[in-house]
């Protein structure tokens, strides 16, 4: 097969003179600098249409606007490394850093503030060139010349050095992009040869980067470091990570080209890749046979007229667009696969980096119109991740699930690709999976396909979750019927309306909503969370409302019809523009409450369309084209999210947009080329054709599709894939009759057999709950029980057992004197049982008034801002959730040790310490509990010591208790230790680095 091989090999024939080039070189529209500015996370260097190899410099990795290892407020650069994500808002990378220089040895970058104390060079924009396959710099400090560009599986630097006895070149493996190396070697292969490994753990858990460096001009001596000491005896550097510096003596403006073959796989590999891509050393010729790849892909869709910058805009759209997914085999096939072990691959490539939250909206339909053979073989990807992960990918990365973002993405990406007719894979294979990925028991999904919703107080973004699942949910079903499988399409299409449930048509907004039926109160539809709290990802809930792409005429009837659908459109964009979430970054480009620089609003300014007021699409679209892309650094709005963000806006301008990936249709917006042609891989061609089109003339007045009147406000990929023209004619007024007509309208509806679904109140019985949240009582608690779902009796038990049919009645108040659980579940007549409700109510010893006694003592305060409402809050009977800003925990960077001093010499027969873990916050449960008593305060005794009860493998976010057994003491002081990890585990990203402890209630049992 060796399918990229045999391309990129046709490619360099084609450049010696055996073929044409493509008839435009539409690659002088593309500037890479585009989004290396604000928060666009991209980086300038070379590459090539989804290749394996991202050759770029490194300006930082301190925060998250270096997601890319780069960006335009710097000035200085700490080198050139092979590999980098494109506008994500999640770090890692970076690996198998270059760097040429001059002078006396320097094993470290230095910082910014001063880069003369290491590697580091300043350099000037001025000298800066970034272009499609290419990119070039002048290092000020050392007057070197760097140039880079790419094959596929390649990078090519090309370094012109002064005059100097001292040039040298620098290979950094401890250097990556907010990752951690876990064990790094170098070897030097004679006097012109490198090879090695990077292995590292960063968003991907565990990366392994081999590579192979030539160079033309030989070393003339080399130094070798492993963590940081120097290697005096041998060739080979290994450790945790290692560093090797050449020496060269150059003439002026003398050449050093260097080649670096890199594979996930071992060093043959890299070798191998070496030797099909990079034979010869002629770095010319390997950057034109970067642009050569560029234009192929590019030219898949020409535009004409336009403005310069819009065409820059839109090719490079087209650009970062076509960068990720990123091949991962290497020329002969081989790869490292999601269970970490080498496989064959002789169909098709594989690749990787599936950022599929963002890109299913509009990057992948995308390719399906101008790469739909390489959709394909993502696809086919996607399949055998599913095979040896288990599950099919999420956020993928270098053969790591991340776990990243929300959904189940890759589902659209095979049902959209599918119903258009790609289908060169496995139908049964494919819908088998998506069937599996549905159908898991985590990240909500359980309670989402018990109760039809998962209730916000479970799962974090539990609104979000529920409406994408939703969607994807419709895909299956659709994938289903096509395959007959009628049960299947039954089940998924029902699964399909669950958005429902959390819509509330009181107020026409997407809500929390807990067990027991509540809704969200007090609610703010402006009220913004971040991934993984809140009811909302990345979002608030008028970025979600809108979220029913596959039914979307349904939506609309919940609202009361067209006119109230389309006044909410309307104030979502006539809102102020504020972000109410500081730590929400992504929630960015604001035009009220629409918010383009992250995706969840994407598909909304082309809803118009269905409501029969497509002049508002064209106005709206025409709106974010111009104010939120330019042909600046700084010109897109947001993270570019691997290819979404451009995605958007290559398919806006060409005039449509896939609303609902998987329907088949693109919704009509407002085009703004005289002309744009697909050139389409089945050897048709499609245009779209703008008579009197500018900046003024944004509105459709007619439109014609082969010559026959066209008046509606869609287009079918079928229609698409023919061949053919569409022709609209423009004016500076909208014409509101054009796809106003019902028929003329985009529809989609998820219950097209008009099954009966009952309402969410009507199929479940919510579960019962209690007047308050308190668990700790004095004396006596005084337990008030109630239901939302109507016509419930609740029946409950005092003794442990759980509920049924036969137990007591709940008529009124229940009183308790004792620690007692008491369980509880609601029974209606007919329908299944509600779930339980189950609560430990525990007499305790704690401070009620917040004055008095008991008092209790720390011997180390809390550190930071994480002094909740000082010491009293570990003793004032209310418990912390999850969520360490709740304001009910204290936070500690060494041991905790508290004493409580009791009002009197009392009972005690349980001491418990809730704690919290959350390891991606640097938050870990200690390693054990010492509870000790004394009846004068002076001496103590130890009645208990409990050890950490969750496994070292368990890190979920997660609230846990350290109890004692019974213990049944007399005392009037209490005294807990918790003794923390010394430093956070190897495998954490902070290894080395002091854990905190988050401790909050200490309860003493009477």
């Amino acid at each position: 097969m060796k399918t990229f091989r045999l391309v990129y090999l046709v490619g360099i024939l084609i450049l010696a003179g055996c073929g044409k080039h493509s008839k435009n070189n539409l690659t002088q529209y593309v500037d890479p600098m585009i989004g290396t500015a604000a928060h666009g996370h991209t980086f300038p260097g070379a590459t090539t249409p989804f290749g394996m190899v991202q050759l770029s410099p490194d300006t930082g990795t301190e925060g998250w606007d270096w997601c890319s290892g780069y960006h335009y407020s710097d000035s200085s650069i700490i080198g050139f490394s092979h590999t980098h994500l494109s506008g994500t808002g999640g770090a890692d990378l970076g690996d198998i850093l270059v760097m040429p220089y001059i002078g006396e040895l320097k094993w470290e970058a230095g910082m910014k503030e001063d880069p003369d104390a290491g590697y580091r060079s300043r350099f000037s924009r001025t000298t800066e060139v970034a272009q499609a396959g290419y990119y070039e710099v002048i290092l000020d400090d050392y007057g070197i010349k760097a140039e880079l560009t790419a094959t596929p599986r390649t990078g090519i630097h090309r370094y012109r050095f002064p005059k100097s006895q001292e040039a040298r070149i620098i290979v950094d493996l401890q250097h990556g992009i907010s990752d951690s190396p876990k064990g790094c070697w170098i070897k030097v292969n004679g006097n012109n040869e490198l090879v090695g490994l990077r292995r590292s753990q960063g968003w991907a858990a565990d990366q392994n980067v081999y590579f192979v460096a030539q160079f033309s001009k030989e070393f003339k001596a080399y130094h070798l470091s492993a963590d940081g000491r120097l290697v005096t005896n041998g060739d080979i550097a290994k450790g945790k990570f290692s560093k090797v510096i050449l020496d060269f003596a150059t003439s002026n403006d003398e050449e050093v080209v260097v080649k670096v073959g890199i594979s996930a796989v071992d060093v043959d590999g890299a070798r191998g890749n070496l030797a099909d891509e990079a034979p010869h050393w002629s770095f010319n010729q390997y950057k034109d046979a970067a642009r050569e790849l560029w234009n192929q892909q590019l030219s898949k869709i020409e535009v004409e007229g336009g403005t310069d910058e819009q065409k820059t805009v839109f090719y490079t759209s087209l650009y970062h667009a076509s960068i990720t997914p990123n091949l991962f085999s290497d020329a002969d096939g081989r790869y490292r696969g999601m269970d970490k072990q080498i496989h064959q691959s002789d169909a098709h490539n594989m690749y990787h980096i599936f950022s599929l939250w963002d890109t299913f909206r509009a990057t992948h339909p995308l390719f399906t119109l101008m790469a739909p053979e390489k959709n394909e073989e993502f696809i086919q990807t996607m399949l055998v991740q599913s095979e040896q992960h288990g599950l099919l990918p999420v956020w993928e990365l270098a053969g790591n699930e991340t776990g990243t973002m929300i959904g189940y993405h890759s589902i659209p990406v095979i049902w959209d690709a599918w119903q258009k007719g790609y289908r060169n894979f496995d139908a049964e294979k494919a819908f088998e999976a998506m069937k599996k990925s549905a159908n898991m028991n985590h990240i909500g999904l359980a309670d989402y396909k018990n109760l039809g919703f998962i209730p916000m107080e479970r799962e974090g973004n539990s609104v979000s979750k529920i409406v994408e699942y939703a969607y994807d949910d419709w895909c299956i079903a659709q994938m289903a019927n096509a395959l007959g499988k009628k049960k299947d399409y039954a089940l998924f299409s029902k699964r399909a309306q669950s958005y429902k449930n959390v819509f509330d048509t009181e107020i026409g907004f997407m809500r929390g909503r807990a067990a027991n039926g509540a809704w969200r109160t007090p609610f703010n539809p402006i009220e913004s969370s971040i991934l993984g709290s809140g009811d909302f990802t990345e979002g608030n809930s008028w970025h979600y409302t809108f979220f029913a792409p596959h039914d979307m005429n349904t939506l609309m009837e919940l609202y009361g019809g067209d006119e109230a659908f389309v006044a909410k459109i309307d104030e979502l964009f006539d809102l102020e523009s504020v972000r109410t979430n500081d730590d929400a970054h992504d929630i960015s480009g604001l035009l009220g409450q629409y918010a383009q620089g992250n995706e969840p609003s994407h598909h909304v300014a082309y809803l118009y369309n269905y409501a029969g007021q497509p002049w508002k699409t064209q106005e709206k679209v025409t709106l974010i084209m111009d104010s939120l892309y330019s042909a600046q650094p700084d010109g897109l709005c947001g993270n570019e999210d691997c290819g979404q963000m451009s995605a958007w806006y290559a398919f806006s301008a060409m005039g449509l947009y896939p609303v609902t990936p998987g329907d088949g249709k693109y919704t009509i917006g407002s085009p703004i080329f005289d002309k744009v042609t697909l050139n389409l891989e089945n050897g048709n061609t499609f245009s779209f054709v703008t008579n009197n089109v500018n900046s003024d003339n944004i509105y459709i007045q007619s439109a014609s599709l082969n010559g026959s009147n066209y008046t509606k406000s869609y287009l079918s990929h079928e229609v698409i894939e023919k061949g053919g023209e569409i022709v609209f004619e423009m004016g500076h007024q909208p014409n509101k009759k054009f796809g106003s007509a019902v028929e003329d309208r985009p529809v989609n509806r998820a219950n097209p057999s008009n099954w009966n679904i009952k309402p969410l109140e009507e199929s479940v019985v919510f579960i019962p709950f209690a007047n308050d949240d308190l668990v700790l009582f004095g004396k006596h608690k005084h337990v008030t029980l109630n239901s939302y779902s109507k016509d419930s009796q609740i029946r409950y038990t005092l003794d442990g057992s759980e509920p049924d049919e036969n137990s007591k009645v709940y008529s009124k108040p229940i009183t308790l004197r004792k620690t007692t659980t008491l369980r509880a579940k609601g029974f209606v007549k007919g329908m299944k049982t509600s779930e339980e409700f189950k609560r430990h109510y525990i007499r305790a010893i704690f401070n009620e008034g917040g004055s008095g006694c008991p008092l209790i003592h720390l011997s180390w305060p809390p550190a930071g801002n994480y002094k909740a409402m000082g010491e009293l809050a570990l003793l004032n009977g209310e418990l912390g959730s999850d969520n360490f800003h709740d304001g009910h925990w204290l936070g500690f960077n060494t041991d905790m040790e508290a004493t409580i001093q009791l009002c009197r010499k009392e009972r005690v027969n349980r001491v418990s310490v809730g704690f919290l873990q959350n390891t991606g916050s640097w938050i870990f449960l200690p390693e054990s509990l010492e509870v000790s008593v004394s009846s004068d305060g002076k001496s103590y005794k130890t009645v208990s010591i409990v050890k950490n009860p969750i496994t070292s493998d368990d890190r979920q976010v997660q609230r846990v208790e350290f109890a004692t057994e019974l213990i049944k003491v007399n005392a009037k002081y209490v005294k807990v230790k918790a003794k923390g990890l010394p430093q956070l585990p190897d495998w954490h990203p902070g290894a080395g680095n002091r854990p905190w402890i988050f401790s909050d209630e200490i309860i003493i049992e009477r």
